[in-house]
C-alpha cells in the first residue's frame, strides 16, 4: 500500500515522497502532509477498467490532471475524450468530471492539482528574481 513519507521539513520547505509510481494503489493527498497553502496535490491510480466511483464538481477550484502512465477516458459534463501518458487536462469550476482507466493490464497513474480558479497573478519569470547565493550542490 502506498503512503506519503515525510523526509524532512524546514522553516521554508517540506520534503515528502509517495514512493515509486507503480506502488500507488489509491488516492494520496499531500496538502496537509507538506503544509501547502496555495493548492492541493494528489496522486491517484486506477486499475484497468476502473473509474473514480463518483462525478464531482468544484465551486472555486480548477483542477489539472497530469497522466503519468497508462491511458483511459475523461469526461467533463457530457464531453468524453481519450487520455494517455503525457496528457494534461485542465477542468474549470462548476462542471462535472470523472476519469476511467482503459489500459490493460497496467493501471493509470496521475497527479491532480487543485487551486483556486483565476488566482494566479504572477508566474514563472514575472514572479521570480535571480538571486546571488553560494552553490552548495
Amino acid at each position: 500500500m502506498s503512503e506519503i513519507k515525510i523526509i524532512g521539513k524546514g522553516e521554508k520547505y517540506a520534503h515528502a515522497s509517495v514512493g515509486m509510481m507503480e506502488t500507488i494503489n489509491s488516492k494520496l493527498f499531500l496538502k496537509e502532509q507538506i503544509d501547502a497553502t496555495s493548492c492541493e496535490i494528489s496522486f491517484g491510480s486506477l486499475p484497468s477498467g476502473a473509474a473514480v466511483p463518483f462525478f464531482h464538481s468544484h465551486s472555486h477550484d480548477e483542477e489539472i490532471y497530469i497522466i503519468l502512465s497508462g491511458h483511459g477516458r475523461f469526461q467533463v459534463d457530457n464531453e468524453v475524450f481519450d487520455i494517455a501518458e503525457g496528457s494534461v487536462i485542465r477542468v474549470a469550476t462548476n462542471c462535472d468530471r470523472n476519469l476511467k482507466c482503459t489500459s490493460s493490464p497496467c493501471p493509470m497513474t496521475y497527479i491532480c492539482i487543485q487551486a483556486k480558479e483565476n488566482s494566479l497573478n504572477e508566474y514563472t519569470l514575472t514572479d521570480a528574481q535571480i538571486t546571488e547565493r553560494s552553490n552548495l550542490l
